[in-house]
């Protein structure tokens, strides 16, 4: 059974594929395009998994896509006919949205030469939250869970409550369009000057530099319901529009004027960050909070479950996610990689190989490895072309070499493996520090990464040293996590403590990720710290894919070192 999984003509397009119900590979179109957050036929994604599995389009039996025009038509039609202006311009977006999901036969056969009736006859449509909801129970290693999908929007919903048993998923309750907690933050984040696609994560970043003294305004936006649910006062918010220019979304401002009644004018960008906007960061950040631990907490009551699957781009909110198990009755919490819409593809697919053809589960996907690698003959002869002096040393040299570099100090570019499906580097493509350096967090910002300098920076470490040095030791492969460092801690990982004390923890197995298991391992023997600073391998652009792309960035910036494999290139 072959069932290649698609997010479409929507943010963050990807593609992803199974065989025999194992992930074989998985990856997003922004990776291959250098579009952040491309939106539209993955074609080169697609092309990369078929060719990881081998295969052609023949053999696939199936191709799932993670969105149904047909969920919830009633109720479209519903809002429609009450919001002439909004119903309008929501249905002539829908209707462009349909004919390009209509027409994938025809864009198969563009890209590919293939039949358009064979592709067809292969399609399977999954509602986008359903999706969500399979790409983390179904990939989780619980029997039983309550599920959670909490997003901007998709087919006319926002947020999904599920209880997953076995190969099977039972929808509990769901929030419709237009209310949404993506769209609440989203709001916030545009008035605080960040306009851009997904820049969410530069509120969740800028809100410990705050206090929560706006948070009876921002309790205004919201209504609590005693079943879990929520709405808001719709007062606050326009429509919200979403235009792809070049393939990439744009999301207009959709606060309304009594919005900025109520929080006075809003930032534009590159204007001073004051005091006041930190704190809006960090109240919006503590409503955000509240609403999911009230939809959790309830969700839990309904299911009885101590465990709890999310995803859907609110997934994303890591500081969040780091709260959920200490404010809800819940024992253990699963978050996939790609919790965002990427991860639509693979949960789409999941969704149809259990629930709708009752296939059993395979394990639980512990490791988010499974997008592009290269040879170091491959590497080699990348640098050759570009007559770049390189030297390779063998593992046994590698690693001892570059602890030399990392506390001279020194940044390193650290290239190897396969690449990671996500937003999150987790050891195959990020750039690597000395956590116990207090310079590097602004020498990452403003030489590297050329980005605000309130952004943290994540600590890897060791599995068996969490307890060592966070309050929490609950295992976090995906850096989905922001927990608090112990107070005694601070001082000797300055780099990767936020202003807060917290950090977003990423849990490095030896079974999963070896080689970088192995690196932090020998600079824990050198030092005693079981720790690196790892941050994407990117400058304001997606991650790096190739060794071409890995080598621009080390050029065009102030890295020390860029290792690619067993390849080395210095300064």
């Amino acid at each position: 059974m072959i069932i290649l999984g698609l997010n479409t003509h929507h943010a963050d397009s990807s593609a992803a594929i199974f065989v025999d119900g194992k992930l074989i590979a998985a990856t997003e179109e922004e990776r291959f395009t250098r579009i952040k957050h491309w939106a539209g036929f993955p074609k080169l994604a697609i092309e990369f998994c078929l060719q990881e599995a081998n295969l052609s389009l023949d053999d696939v039996d199936f191709i799932t896509i993670g969105r149904d025009a047909k969920a919830k038509l009633s109720k479209k039609i519903l809002f429609a006919l009450k919001d002439l202006k909004t119903g309008t311009s929501l249905i002539k977006n829908r209707i462009k949205n349909r004919k390009d999901i209509s027409s994938l036969g025809e864009q198969f056969n563009e890209a590919f030469g293939c039949s358009i009736e064979m592709i067809d006859k292969k399609l399977v449509y999954v509602e986008h939250h359903r999706a969500h909801l399979g790409s983390t129970f179904f990939a989780s290693p619980f029997e039983e869970a309550a599920i959670l999908s909490i997003d901007g929007s998709g087919d006319f919903t926002t947020c999904m409550f599920a209880h997953g048993k076995g190969n099977k998923i039972e929808v509990l309750g769901s929030i419709d369009y237009p209310v949404s907690l993506g769209f609440v933050y989203t709001a916030f984040t545009h008035y605080l000057g960040f306009p851009h696609y997904g820049d969410e994560y530069k509120v969740m970043g800028l809100a410990p530099y705050g206090k929560p003294t706006q948070v009876d305004k921002v309790r205004k936006l919201i209504k609590f319901k005693p079943d879990g649910k929520w709405s808001w006062d719709q007062s606050y918010f326009g429509e919200v529009k979403v235009v792809y220019k070049d393939n990439c979304p744009i999301v207009d401002s959709f606060y309304t004027e009594k919005f900025v009644e109520l929080f006075g004018p809003a930032r534009k960008k590159g204007d001073e960050l004051t005091q006041f906007h930190k704190d809006l960061a960090k109240s919006v950040q503590t409503v955000t909070e509240e609403v999911i631990f009230h939809m959790a907490a309830d969700l839990q009551k309904k299911t009885g479950s101590k465990n709890l699957c999310i995803a859907g781009g609110v997934a994303q909110n890591s500081v969040a996610n780091g709260k959920i198990l200490a404010n809800t009755d819940f024992d253990r919490l699963y978050i996939p990689s790609a919790g965002h819409d990427a991860g639509i593809s693979m949960g789409s697919a999941l969704f149809h190989l259990h629930q709708n053809l009752d296939k059993p589960r395979e394990e639980a996907i512990v490791s988010a490895s499974t997008g592009s690698k290269f040879t170091n003959d491959e590497i080699e002869s990348f640098l050759k072309s570009k007559n770049v002096s390189y030297k390779k040393l063998t593992d046994e040299e590698l690693y001892p070499y570059l602890v030399e570099k990392l506390t001279e100090p020194a940044v390193v570019g650290w290239f190897q493996g396969r690449a990671e499906f996500g937003p999150r580097a987790l050891g195959n493509r990020s750039i690597i520090a000395d956590p116990r350096n207090e310079q590097a967090k602004e020498l990452l910002n403003l030489k590297i990464k050329r980005r605000e300098s309130f952004r943290p920076f994540a600590p890897s470490i060791l599995e068996d040293y969490v307890e060592e040095f966070f309050e929490y030791t609950e295992e976090v492969p995906f850096m989905e996590k922001v927990y608090p460092i112990k107070p005694e801690k601070h001082k000797l990982i300055p780099a990767v403590t936020h202003v807060d004390g917290t950090g977003r923890l990423q849990s490095v197995k030896k079974s999963t990720n070896p080689r970088y298991y192995k690196l932090i391992d020998a600079f824990r023997e050198k030092t005693g710290v079981p720790i690196l600073l790892n941050t994407s391998f990117n400058e304001n652009e997606p991650i790096v894919n190739t060794p071409a792309e890995a080598y621009d960035c080390f050029a065009r910036t102030k890295m020390d070192v860029l290792v690619m494999e067993n390849i080395v290139v210095e300064r």
